[in-house]
């Protein structure tokens, strides 16, 4: 890893509690302890459904790396539910900061209430709380909504666990790869394949509101062409049927349009399809490899990244394609912006010496950090929350077997990078909110 991260602070709202910061100081950092307790319930089949939860719970926070999970078993108060007040001794002399609290009730024919109630121990106050009312089989999303409140009130930042993965799955040798597009949610569960692998496929991108995917595919004998898949329908449809080669789309913020990169005579320029008329406007002009695009939260901005000026650098141009201003400058190439969607950062990917990075910068390129490097990195794609970084990183490859190819998250300053369960080899990886 390579960054310089001065202190880095996280400053809560609304409410003056106990705890009043996160210090994470070059990526290292002392996660928060917070007590998980056992949810109550009335039945045995409710408490089945408490285990789940929990777990679900637990792994959701320990995951991003800000908290410490205690274990139960160094519990000492033994009251559950959300009725009754905690002791809050017993909860500090285990050193807890945080305390959970929950019930989990039958309310009607395969549907839950479940509570939850967020204490700080210092202050012993209640911090948050809420009622989820959800059928059976949505209990897990249900478990992933608690711990995006917890993260988000302890934080500041917005939760990430309720949310959804698309990617391409990889499998077989090393040059007969089979490619298909899978969805999942962002811990690994409800996997679904939505390509056979007959062509391969490559860079899915959900639209705002999660519900299609532009995607690129490549058909034995034809030119690449992009596909857009409604995930509600199943629909699936040739958006650009370019006589070139198109790629790398990107739906605009509002979703009615879309951007592709088209190659022609040499050049590759970036335009701008409207969904609804199918009408194009290029964009970027000239002789260059202008790609990669990627737009700020508000659509009025666009970073991309072209050699026109011998080698390969990030740019930043009004959304209509006028007055391009460079904002990389550093030694080595740039590719692969990705725009936060807080709107502070663009990620992206750097080579240098024969290294790759993912790093971040200030939409002005200024504070350029190095996150994590390695044989091959690509393809940054954010969290909602604009905090965490997902990315694709491929191993070289150990005694003639093939690479292995994962989907890896860190955080923007450095600290807990870890890799994603996949079923089988993964790149590619773009990150949405979930479908309602």
């Amino acid at each position: 890893m390579r960054f310089l991260v001065a202190l880095f602070t996280l400053l809560f709202s609304n409410y003056a509690f106990a705890i009043q910061t996160i210090n994470v100081t070059h990526g290292n950092f002392d996660p928060i302890p917070i007590a998980i307790n056992n949810f109550a319930s009335s039945s045995s089949s409710e408490a089945a459904e408490v285990k789940k939860i929990l777990e679900v719970i637990t792994n959701d926070l320990k995951s991003s790396g800000l908290f410490r999970p205690i274990p139960s078993a160094a519990f000492i108060e033994n009251k559950v539910g959300t009725e009754h007040r905690p002791l809050f001794a017993a909860w500090r002399q285990i050193n807890a900061t945080v305390l959970v609290n929950g019930k989990v009730e039958k309310i009607g024919e395969g549907k839950f209430a479940i509570s939850f109630i967020l204490w700080d121990i210092i202050s012993e106050k209640d911090i948050a709380g809420e009622v989820f009312e959800v059928p059976h089989k949505l209990w897990r999303r249900a478990a992933h909504k608690i711990a995006d409140k917890i993260y988000e009130r302890v934080t500041g930042d917005k939760g990430y666990f309720d949310t959804k993965i698309a990617y391409v799955s990889e499998s077989g040798q090393a040059l007969k790869r089979t490619k298909r597009i899978a969805v999942m949610d962002q811990d690994g569960a409800n996997h679904t394949f939505l390509t056979d692998g007959k062509h391969t496929v490559l860079t899915p991108y959900f639209s705002p509101k999660g519900d299609k995917l532009l995607y690129l595919v490549y058909e034995h004998g034809r030119k690449p062409r992009v596909h857009m898949r409604n995930l509600r329908t199943g629909h699936d449809a040739i958006l650009s049927n370019f006589p070139n080669m198109n790629f790398a789309p990107r739906f605009s913020p509002d979703g009615s349009s879309a951007l592709i990169s088209v190659t022609q005579d040499g050049a590759t320029n970036i335009m701008l399809m409207n969904l609804s008329t199918k009408r194009i406007t290029k964009l970027t002009h000239g002789s260059a490899i202008n790609t990669s695009p990627s737009y700020s939260p508000d659509g009025s901005k666009i970073v991309f990244n072209s050699d026109r000026n011998g080698t390969r650098q990030l740019y930043i141009m009004n959304a209509d394609g006028s007055d391009p201003q460079r904002i990389s400058f550093g030694a080595g190439a740039y590719a692969s912006p990705s725009w936060s969607p807080r709107g502070d950062y663009i990620a992206f990917v750097k080579q240098h010496a024969g290294d790759m990075s993912i790093g971040v910068m200030r939409t002005d390129g200024t504070g350029e950090r190095l996150l994590t490097n390695g044989y091959i990195v690509d393809l940054p794609t954010w969290a909602p929350s604009g905090r965490v970084i997902m990315f694709m990183r491929e191993n070289a490859s150990v005694k003639k077997q093939r690479p292995k190819t994962g989907i890896y998250t860190i955080d923007i300053t450095g600290y807990n990078e870890h890799q994603l369960k996949t079923p089988k080899d993964a790149s590619d990886p773009d990150w949405s909110g979930i479908l309602d």
